[in-house]
C-alpha cells in the first residue's frame, strides 16, 4: 500500500520539515499491524516526493483478531485486498507517521504550515463503493484536479468489466495540513469499511480531523454516515454537532461584516455606489437571469427585484441569519406565487461545486471574495468559473490602497475584522487576469465610488466576460 505526496514549491526539500522526516533517511515504523516506511524518492530543490509504504501483516491481523472468525469466512481472512490498497489502514498510518504535519505544526517552518502550497498526492489503488462518481463527489468540491485511471477485474477478460479499484491523482494548492486530513477521513469513506471497532470516540476523531471542511461540503452526511460505519446513532450526533458547531460562525461573520463595514463606509455611501455600478453592469450586458453569490442580507437582490427587467433572481449564502434577513428584506412570504417564482433563496458555500449555481446569464460577488481564506480562492475560481460558468461575472472588492482615506481605520488594519486579505489594484487585477487567461474569460475593470487620484477608487470591480 503506498501514497506519495509531491510539491514543486521552492525549495521544495522543506517538505520534509513540515512532515518531520529528513529526505536523506529512510525511515521505519512500527504499527500495529505491520509496517511503515517513508522515503523520498525524489529530493531536489525543484521537486519533493515523500513515499509513505505500508506493510501489512495478514497472518498477525487474523492472530490478534478477537471473538470467533465467522462461519465460512476463514480463507477470507488470510486471502483479502487488505496489504494492497487504500484503506483505514493507510488513514491510521498517517495520523500515526504524520501526526505534526496532520494537525498543521511545524516547528522549523511555521510560517510554511500555514501556507497554500502546491501539492499532488498519488495512491495507486484505491476501493471505491460507487466508482468515479463518488470519488469526484468528495474531493472535487474540496478544490480538487482529480484524476481516475479504473481498473479491469482481469485484463485477460474484458468481458468481466471493470473492478471497484481505482489509482487516482489530487493536485491543488493548499496546506499540506488540509490534504493530509481530507485523506485521512475520505480514503476509509472511499472503501465504505473500517478495520477497527467504531464507537463514541470516532465522533471527536471526525470532528477533531473535518470540522473546517466538512460542515459545509455537499456530500457531508455520505461522509459522515460512511465514516461512522453506517451507524444511525453515532452519524446523527455527528451532522448535530457539526449543525451546531457550524451555525455561530458565519452568522456571527456576516453580522459583523454588515456593521463595520457600513459604519466605516457610511460617509461616501459606497454600499448604493457599489449597487448602482453592478445593476448597470447588468444591464448594458443584457442579462435577465441573475444568481447572487454571498448575497448576505440581500441588498443588492432587494435592488434587483426593484428592476422588472432582471426575470430570474437567485441568491445564496452561507449563512442561515442572513438569508433569513433576505427574506424579510424581499417579503417572499407575502409574495404571491405568481411572484415567487421570480426569487429564490439557497443556502451553500462558494467554494464547494454545485449544481444550483449553473444556468445563468451573469453571477454577482460584491465584498465576498475578500473573506475567504486564500488557500480556498482555487475551490472558490472552480466553481464560478469552470463548474457554474456564467456568461458574465462581476466582482467587487476593497481597494486596499485607498484605507489610508479612512478616518476610523488604523493604519494597517483591514476595513473589518473577517477580511482574510485586501488587494492593492495590482494585485486585483493580476488575480483577475490568470482567472480570466485559465478559464476563458476576458477581464476588464471599472472603479467604484469617487476616485483618488493617486489612490484610486475605494472599490474596485472586476467584470468578466466568457468568450465566445
Amino acid at each position: 500500500m503506498l501514497l506519495t505526496i509531491t510539491t514543486t514549491h521552492s525549495p521544495a526539500t522543506d517538505l520534509g520539515y513540515l512532515l518531520y522526516k529528513n529526505p536523506s533517511e529512510v525511515q521505519s515504523f512500527e504499527l500495529s499491524f505491520g509496517m511503515a516506511h517513508v522515503f523520498y524518492p525524489v529530493a531536489t530543490e525543484e521537486r519533493c516526493t515523500v513515499a509513505l509504504l505500508l506493510e501489512i501483516d495478514p497472518i498477525g491481523l487474523v492472530r490478534n483478531r478477537r471473538g470467533p472468525p465467522g462461519e465460512g469466512r476463514q480463507l477470507e481472512q488470510y486471502v483479502n485486498d487488505r496489504p494492497y490498497v487504500a484503506s483505514s489502514f493507510l488513514s491510521v498510518a498517517v495520523n500515526d507517521v504524520f501526526r505534526s504535519a496532520l494537525s498543521g505544526k511545524s516547528r522549523e517552518r511555521p510560517e510554511l504550515a500555514d501556507t497554500a502550497i502546491p501539492l499532488e498526492a498519488n495512491l495507486p489503488c484505491v476501493p471505491c463503493r460507487g466508482g468515479e462518481d463518488v470519488l469526484r463527489r468528495l474531493f472535487e468540491p474540496l478544490g480538487y484536479v482529480v484524476k481516475i485511471e479504473s481498473h479491469m477485474l482481469n485484463a485477460k477478460f474484458p468481458e468481466w468489466g471493470k473492478s471497484r479499484y481505482f489509482s487516482i491523482s489530487l493536485t491543488a494548492n493548499c496546506r499540506l495540513s488540509e490534504l493530509l486530513s481530507h485523506l485521512y477521513v475520505l480514503i476509509p469513506v472511499l472503501d465504505d469499511d473500517k478495520h477497527y471497532w467504531v464507537g463514541d470516540d470516532e465522533i471527536e476523531k471526525l470532528l477533531r480531523h473535518a470540522k473546517t471542511w466538512l460542515s459545509s461540503h455537499p456530500e457531508k452526511e455520505l461522509i459522515t454516515n460512511r465514516y461512522l460505519k453506517h451507524s444511525q446513532r453515532l452519524t446523527r450526533q455527528a451532522l448535530h454537532r457539526l449543525s451546531d458547531e457550524d451555525a455561530d460562525d458565519p452568522d456571527a461573520a456576516e453580522e459583523l461584516h454588515s456593521v463595520e463595514e457600513a459604519n466605516l463606509e457610511e460617509r461616501i455611501s459606497l454600499n448604493e455606489q457599489r449597487i448602482g455600478s453592478v445593476i448597470g453592469v447588468l444591464k448594458n450586458a443584457n442579462a435577465k437571469r441573475i444568481i447572487d453569490l454571498g448575497c448576505g442580507e440581500g441588498k443588492l437582490l432587494k435592488a434587483l427585484w426593484d428592476n422588472k427587467e432582471f426575470t430570474e433572481l437567485v441568491g445564496i449564502d452561507v449563512s442561515h441569519r442572513s438569508l433569513e434577513m433576505a427574506a424579510h428584506r424581499l417579503r417572499i412570504d407575502k409574495l404571491p406565487d405568481r411572484l415567487k417564482e421570480r426569487v429564490k433563496l439557497l443556502h451553500g458555500s462558494l467554494t464547494y461545486k454545485d449544481e444550483r449555481m449553473s444556468g445563468f446569464d451573469a453571477a454577482t460577488c460584491i465584498e465576498v471574495v475578500e473573506h475567504l481564506d486564500p488557500p480556498r480562492l482555487s475551490a472558490f475560481e472552480r466553481v464560478i468559473f469552470e463548474f457554474a460558468r456564467p456568461g458574465l461575472v462581476v466582482i467587487t472588492t476593497p481597494n486596499s490602497e485607498y484605507n489610508c482615506k479612512f478616518e476610523k481605520l488604523p493604519a494597517g488594519e483591514f476595513r473589518h475584522k473577517d477580511h482574510r486579505f485586501e488587494w492593492t489594484r495590482a494585485e486585483f487585477q493580476s488575480w483577475c487576469n490568470s482567472v480570466a487567461k485559465r478559464f476563458g474569460y476576458s477581464a476588464r475593470f471599472l472603479p467604484v465610488g469617487d476616485e483618488d487620484i493617486a489612490l484610486g477608487p475605494p472599490t474596485q470591480m472586476g467584470v468578466f466576460s466568457l468568450c465566445k
